[in-house]
């Protein structure tokens, strides 16, 4: 009997099987297709201080092997998804929930952060560094260590519950900004979030996306997720939720080799609603075909 379950922070998943914040909602539309506590957990859609519009439309464009998006943080609001969302959730997922957090200053960071620990479906805190600082002319905090640091540093000063930091690819040395995170702190790390993209529409013979530019998602990613969860693996010793282009159960025991504890699933649900059903599905089989009795043995085994 395969055994898939994987051990985060001292909590149990039944598999490593979760699908990425932004490309789940509250899990509530995928719930009404299917029973979504096969999943180890998920994370749900990344929430600020005060509820946001987004950005202006056009947000998506298609791509080969991927997609661009640029929906700019569209989220009710933290008091909003603890006084509705979490207690709705009650009812169609009965496992602890990763609850992810973006920001625009370290304040907010922590003021978001705080309110959430304090609830009790959240297991763990997966904070967004790959959003522009305010207060430093619009750079990412997670573009350079000191940054991704103090964000780490004030959001565990307030709370009680594990903090992971996800990471941006978008940089010239991740293993650097993880290893800051880490000795500020930080009890995990996810990663990689979205790459930067763009298309151009040649009938108006201008950018597709109306904010130009977008996160960059999909397959095509998968080899940098690879790279690079391998690198900070190497350099830390905290869990890793390894993300980035994943589509098949394959591609989860790929990342697991790489250093990845658990995995995320995110473009691939936008395309397929029934993708992480079907991976934790399949898992058994892969497992068995190469001759894998627990994915646990699985971590960081290709180094």
């Amino acid at each position: 009997m395969a055994d898939t379950k994987v051990i985060l922070s001292g909590w149990e998943l039944d598999n490593p099987v979760i699908p990425a914040s932004g490309t789940f909602g509250f899990g509530k539309e995928f719930a009404a297709l299917y029973d979504i506590n096969c999943l180890g957990t998920f994370s749900f859609k990344g929430t600020t201080r005060q509820a946001r519009f987004g950005n202006p439309t056009p947000r998506i464009a298609e791509c080969t092997a991927g997609m661009i998006n640029s929906v700019g943080l569209q989220n009710p609001g933290v008091e909003h998804v603890i006084a509705h969302e979490l207690p709705e959730m009650k009812s169609y997922f009965h496992k602890r929930v990763i609850a992810n957090v973006s920001g625009f200053s370290i304040e907010e960071y922590a003021e978001t952060c705080a309110l959430l620990d304090k609830e009790e479906q959240v297991g763990i805190l997966e904070v967004n560094v790959s959003c522009p600082n305010v207060h430093n002319g619009g750079m990412s905090f997670g573009t350079e260590p000191a940054s991704a640091a103090a964000v780490t540093k004030a959001v565990k000063a307030v709370t009680t519950k594990p903090v992971y930091i996800k990471l941006s690819p978008n940089v010239t040395d991740i293993v650097s900004i993880a290893k800051a995170c880490e000795d500020a702190g930080a009890d995990g790390i996810s990663m990689i979030n979205t790459m930067m993209g763009m298309r151009i529409d040649l009938k108006t013979k201008k950018p597709v996306i109306a904010n130009k530019m977008g996160g960059f998602s999909g397959s095509a990613i998968f080899p940098v997720a690879v790279r690079m969860v391998y690198q900070v693996y190497e350099a830390v010793r905290i869990p890793i939720i390894a993300m980035g282009g994943v589509s098949s159960a394959e591609d989860v025991i790929e990342l697991m080799l790489a250093g990845g504890t658990a995995v995320q699933v995110g473009a691939a649900n936008l395309v397929d609603p029934f993708a992480c059903k079907r991976i934790v599905e399949e898992l058994p089989a892969v497992m068995e075909k190469y001759k894998i009795d627990r994915l646990t043995d699985m971590i960081g085994g290709a180094h």
